[in-house]
């Protein structure tokens, strides 16, 4: 049995790593973990470029957008942790190289949250980029020219939450119109908000019918104060009528869950867990070419020996309904800490090249900083025994 990294010293654990993965292959038979083979990434440096840093600056929390031309990516983040000043940087080479920091209203320099970025079209087919920030009041900037000038920071309601928006996704068969999804634990959801003791998290979803301009009341889903289900992350099937959504929980009780809508959000089942392999916190997926998806989240899972590391599954929808373990997880990096990294963004570029973006203490002693790495699942494959 491997030792947990939280046990281990951060050289010997790296130490055990190194000498398991030679070949770029390792298996787990931890309990519970179901033997999920890994393929270990962390080292190989020559796949990262940095996105941002800056000695002596926390740096963290990105979230990215690929534009159509399939070249272009934009990243935003806070300068601080989850909280500060939003930065937007760019790459024009699918991120191989970034842009100097952008220019940016001067109020984003007012968030109190992490940003996230998101494509939405309105029933005209006009496109436009938002950028979110959250707690109270939720606030929403705007840009009509793919993110060379925004609009400031205005307030999308008397509302607010916790990580606005993780997710926004389109309704199927209704241009224009968009649900996103974020939670909040009873400090922000509205201007006199109170929180209860103990703490009830709950789960919100808003709907815009304007493409994104403006968003309704958000409506609770979920609520509870066993576990603390919240950072919503909405994956659609591929068949298009299933939406899920992955969940971190966050009291550590339990596994991450899963709740999943087959009425464009009309209703949601009841939370269940997920299998370890995919237990972590902010899960962003998208699909590869070949169908199969790509989870990218910051591990949680006990007994794991990457617990706080940066972590990429790969997967079935199917096994998401299922509860199937997924056919192999991924180590992208190697974080210097117990557990703060791995905010991600994850894109699919039109070769098939996945590229994954976040932040982590990449270097022993140091704040953390943002990076981007590169893979794609035929070279993952080629490392991984046949399925049988």
């Amino acid at each position: 049995m491997f030792p947990q990294k939280r046990r281990l010293g951060l050289t010997s654990f790296h130490a055990l790593l190194c000498s398991l993965s030679l070949s770029g292959l390792w298996s787990l038979s931890l309990r519970g973990l179901g033997g999920i083979p890994w393929v270990d990434l962390a080292s190989e440096t020559s796949r990262r470029s940095i996105v941002d840093k800056e000695d002596g600056q926390y740096l963290g929390h990105p979230t990215t957008l690929l534009l159509e031309d399939g070249h272009t990516v934009l990243c935003v983040y806070p300068k601080g942790h989850g909280k500060g000043a939003i930065q937007l940087k760019r790459s024009t080479d699918g991120g191989l190289t970034w842009s100097q920091r952008q220019p940016v209203p001067e109020n984003w320099s007012t968030s109190l949250e992490t940003p996230t970025i998101h494509r939405v079209i309105d029933a005209r087919g006009r496109r436009r980029l938002i950028v979110w920030s959250g707690l109270w009041p939720a606030r929403l900037s705007v840009s009509e020219d793919d993110g060379i000038t925004w609009s400031p920071l205005q307030a999308a309601g008397d509302w607010g939450g916790i990580v606005v928006m993780g997710s926004v996704e389109p309704v199927r068969n209704k241009p224009g119109h968009y649900l996103a999804w974020f939670h909040d634990d009873g400090r922000y959801v509205s201007r006199d908000a109170r929180p209860a003791n103990p703490p009830i998290f709950k789960l919100y979803q808003t709907r815009s019918e304007d493409g994104g301009l403006t968003w309704s009341q958000p409506r609770p889903l979920w609520s509870g104060s066993e576990i603390h289900l919240c950072e919503p992350g909405a994956v659609r099937s591929p068949d298009g009528r299933t939406l899920a959504l992955l969940l971190r929980e966050n009291r550590r009780r339990k596994n991450s869950h899963i709740m999943v809508s087959t009425d464009e959000g009309a209703t949601w089942s009841e939370p269940r867990e997920l299998p370890a392999s995919l237990t972590g916190d902010r899960h962003t997926a998208k699909y590869a070419k070949d169908g199969r998806l790509v989870v990218s989240f910051r591990d949680t899972a006990k007994e794991s020996p990457t617990a706080g590391d940066w972590i990429v599954w790969v997967g079935r929808f199917q096994d998401l309904l299922d509860g199937g373990e997924g056919r192999c997880r991924i180590r992208l990096g190697d974080n210097h800490h117990a557990w703060d990294c791995a905010y991600p963004g994850v894109e699919v570029l039109p070769d098939g090249t996945v590229l994954a973006t976040t932040y982590g203490h990449w270097d022993a002693g140091k704040p953390p900083y943002i990076v981007a790495v590169r893979f794609t699942l035929e070279e993952i494959d080629r490392r991984l025994p046949t399925k049988p």
